[in-house]
């Protein structure tokens, strides 16, 4: 995300809040040092985008979008793969994230691609009196990883 895909991003983001961020919010957001705007684009265009934070073994997803013009055509599930592809065993080994309680659409799309709800967040935001589910996809590491020594030090020296 850089600074030139602003108007889209909130063209998008007013067109699918009722609780929009502003463009203040954006900017605050991605001048922190641990946080990370991704768009997607169709036809020179920004389709999607999501805001992160790395932290030191997870991801959060503060803000995701898909503009409605562009839903049900992957794009989502292709900016969440790329996001999944993040992770590791030994690393970030999960993503977190806020989903409101209306938010049906939102809550089945991050089924649909395995998080689960782990906890509800009661009052959870300052814009309205609602509950948010905080939802988690855990890392499966396979058989291989399992079996590998978690030790990156593979030969001693002397």
């Amino acid at each position: 995300m850089i600074r030139r895909d602003m108007p889209d991003v909130l063209g998008i983001e007013t067109n699918c809040f009722e609780f929009a961020w502003s463009e203040d919010d954006f900017i605050r957001c991605l001048r922190q040092r641990n946080c990370i705007g991704m768009v997607a684009e169709c036809d020179e265009r920004v389709a999607g985008f999501m805001i992160y934070e790395l932290h030191k073994n997870r991801l959060h997803i503060l803000n995701f979008a898909v503009h409605s013009d562009y839903r049900r055509n992957g794009i989502g599930n292709t900016m969440m793969r790329k996001l999944l592809g993040k992770l590791s065993q030994e690393r970030r080994n999960r993503i977190m994230l806020e989903v409101r309680e209306t938010n049906l659409e939102a809550q089945l799309f991050f089924k649909s691609l395995g998080f689960k709800a782990i906890s509800v967040l009661r009052d959870f935001y300052d814009d309205a009196t609602e509950d948010a589910y905080l939802m988690q996809f855990r890392y499966q590491p396979t058989a291989e990883e399992l079996a590998a020594p978690h030790n990156r030090i593979t030969r001693m020296a002397g």
